[in-house]
């Protein structure tokens, strides 16, 4: 049985308690609000009083918090507790100059801070699903990876970067809330045409545009030099199409869009790719 330490008991960290515990593991416990630790109390884990006491004995620390201040904060907390060697797996969201500040200063002090930023929702959490990121020293990559692969779907081992996973993390939740609030003016565009939220949904189901994602960024890195394979002024009038076919509904990105399009238009390039508007 490994005893294993997480401290930030919220929802998606309840998930990994949940999981872990499903997996015979002696999990103990912390959280600022100690009445979240109820629940996990009943299904097993074990409730400390402090983040040091938590940690005490430990194999593995897991932090899932808030925010830097909160991270910097509990692991200031949790050291007197902490065996030699013992590694902290961060999954908060976290800036990525904090993160390497942290993870430079934790390391030349003997303490293995490893970035580790998650995708995954708690259910995710809760069937050891979704992906984990991943920033370690070669050497160490292989065992942490060991450790990690059984809490979730995969781990993306990221290189010895520090800050990259932190980087990467926050690039995904961008892309969540830009699609987030298209998805909005989408749905948008089928209510003003008399058109049902499931039937526009449909779409969805046969055109999948994520898969083109690695391609749509590539082409937006090289907007600059693309040959035209759909010129911009024709998007314009898609995006003027769009914005008529949504009529007084509220939007969130296409009227952004439409405006630097005429940038772009007016600074000569109505020619061009399409992506040269994200130059403009």
């Amino acid at each position: 049985m490994t005893t294993i330490t997480l401290l930030g008991t919220g929802l998606l960290g309840s998930g990994m308690v949940e999981n872990l515990l499903q997996k015979g593991h002696r999990v103990q416990v912390w959280n600022r609000s100690a009445e979240k630790l109820a629940p996990l109390v009943q299904k097993g884990a074990i409730q400390a009083a402090s983040p040091a006491e938590a940690v005490r004995g430990a194999e593995r620390v897991h932090l899932v918090l808030a925010e830097d201040n909160a991270v910097d904060a509990v692991i200031e907390s949790l050291r007197p507790g902490l065996a030699q060697g013992v590694p902290i797996y961060d999954h908060s969201t976290n800036h990525p100059q904090r993160t390497k500040a942290r993870a430079t200063t934790l390391r030349q002090a003997g303490i293995r801070y490893v970035p580790a930023p998650v995708f995954m929702s708690p259910q995710n959490a809760r069937e050891a699903s979704g992906l984990m990121l991943l920033g370690a020293p070669q050497d160490e990559a292989q065992a942490h990876e060991a450790w990690l692969a059984p809490m979730t779907g995969k781990v993306f081992y990221v290189g010895e970067r520090l800050d990259l996973a932190a980087v990467y993390k926050l690039a995904g939740n961008s892309l969540f809330f830009a699609m987030a609030a298209a998805m909005s003016d989408v749905l948008a565009m089928g209510r003003n045409s008399g058109v049902a939220t499931d039937d526009m949904l449909a779409l969805f189901s046969v055109f999948k545009p994520g898969g083109a994602l690695p391609l749509l960024g590539r082409r937006v890195a090289d907007a600059e030099t693309n040959a035209a394979s759909f010129e911009l002024q024709m998007a314009r009038k898609d995006a003027r199409l769009m914005l008529e076919t949504a009529g007084q509904e509220k939007l969130h990105v296409l009227p952004a869009i439409a405006a630097a399009m005429d940038r772009a238009i007016a600074a000569g390039h109505a020619k061009a790719d399409y992506t040269a508007f994200t130059r403009a």
